[in-house]
């Protein structure tokens, strides 16, 4: 297992064609492929630079790069536009759309005996190692999963190999993921590299993908109080330890600590990646540990017009709320159509407030009774919008019109923010 290319530290800033040469001096280490499949993510990833180096790698390889498959997990397949904003001069007839209720493939079960180890008693059942077919039956030489690695909700640091057994996972996996990692806490996940699923997914990459022809590309990507971005490392490489060094940069750059917690953080969900609350209430997992005790987050979400990516989730968040972890837990036991989506019910446990803080929602296209109907508060977005101007407003503490102060974020997904509560 190897490190093939890392480069990484906190005042990096990598160009085009830094990602051009890393991929380069990884290519000629790895020797020729033939056959290459791609694993950048979606859209909702927009700035993870994993649509440039998706670029790069037809530029490098050619014909060579016979499919492409953005990790959707659950999330609705890409649309024309987004795919030629995202990667920009790749034909439309390379990709490969992934279905996660049906083009998936089980390659091995992580023992309960194993998931009870790691989780420390908390959850006691069989995880399913499932990934896309194409992945098993698609006769390629390489399978180069390509994204960023960031504080995430589910797994403590995003991508590397939830990348493969969520990104291109089916409906068991996926649902037992989320949910076992939501019964041991996001507290406790969120921002940490080694958490009990990271675990389970080692270990089912050690066990199940020995002959899979995996590489893993991971940005570690920075956004600074201006809106600027900069890629601080890009590590390349097909083990732990290439994802455990880019987590590590990540801590580093991603965690902004708070010498005080806010009592009012205005979070800002960009149109061209959020337009559900499955994706937007990034606003809430990022900023929980942030927020005052009786304090308030105004979620500002121009483009929000529904609830669930996938329909079945979205009746099922419509249904239930997003309510405290304990009733959740309470309602996943005693309602057949939540324990058949643990995936859901893991992000209504995510998205609640716990009774802590106020959320208050300014959807552009759900209602003011839809909002309310899943105990948030609904805020005018137009009002609100005005109110808080994005185009002028840097990351940090300002002063509201009423004199109050207020936090502002300009992209949650980028991030997490922790502050003494």
């Amino acid at each position: 297992m190897t490190t093939y290319y890392a480069n990484g530290n906190e005042s990096n800033s990598l160009t085009s064609d830094d990602l051009r040469d890393a991929l380069q001096q990884t290519l000629a280490a790895i020797g020729p492929r033939q056959k290459v499949l791609l694993l950048p993510p979606d859209q909702t990833r927009l700035f993870s630079r994993a649509g440039e180096l998706t670029v790069l790698c037809r530029e490098l390889l050619g014909d060579r790069v016979t499919d492409i498959m953005p990790a959707l997990g659950t999330h609705d397949e890409m649309e024309p536009e987004q795919l030629d904003h995202m990667f920009p001069g790749v034909p439309h007839h390379l990709f490969r759309p992934h279905r996660w209720r049906d083009d998936v493939v089980t390659l091995g079960e992580v023992s309960a005996e194993y998931v009870k180890k790691v989780t420390g008693g908390l959850y006691d059942q069989p995880w399913k190692a499932q990934v896309n077919k194409m992945l098993v039956e698609g006769g390629h030489d390489l399978i180069f999963s390509l994204g960023q690695v960031v504080p995430h909700e589910v797994i403590g640091m995003a991508n590397y190999n939830k990348n493969i057994f969520v990104g291109t996972g089916g409906v068991a996996g996926i649902n037992e993921s989320h949910y076992l990692s939501a019964v041991y806490g996001i507290e406790q996940t969120l921002g940490q590299a080694n958490t009990p699923l990271r675990q389970i997914l080692n270990h089912a990459q050690d066990e199940f993908c020995k002959g899979m022809p995996l590489l893993y590309a991971l940005t570690v990507i920075q956004q600074m109080p201006d809106g600027t971005l900069h890629t601080r490392g890009l590590y390349i490489g097909d083990d732990h330890e290439t994802f455990f060094a880019a987590a590590e940069l990540a801590r580093k750059v991603n965690i902004t600590h708070l010498d005080h917690a806010p009592k009012h953080i205005v979070a800002y969900l960009d149109p061209r990646e959020f337009s559900s609350t499955w994706l937007g209430n990034k606003s809430i997992y990022r900023t929980r540990l942030a927020i005052a005790t009786g304090g308030r987050l105004t979620v500002l979400g121009p483009a929000v017009k529904k609830f669930g990516e996938d329909k079945s989730i979205d009746l099922l968040i419509r249904k239930y709320g997003y309510r405290t972890k304990a009733e959740i837990i309470q309602l996943f036991a005693e309602n057949e159509d939540l324990r058949a989506n643990p995936s859901a019910a893991a992000h209504l446990v995510h998205g609640s407030h716990e009774n802590r803080f106020e959320v208050v929602y300014a959807a552009g296209k759900l209602s003011a009774d839809e909002i309310r109907s899943v105990n948030y508060t609904p805020g005018d977005v137009n009002e609100l919008m005005k109110r808080y101007d994005v185009t002028k407003l840097n990351d940090g503490f300002h002063t509201d019109i009423d004199g109050s102060e207020f936090y502002y974020i300009q992209n949650p997904a980028l991030g997490l923010w922790q502050a003494p509560l």
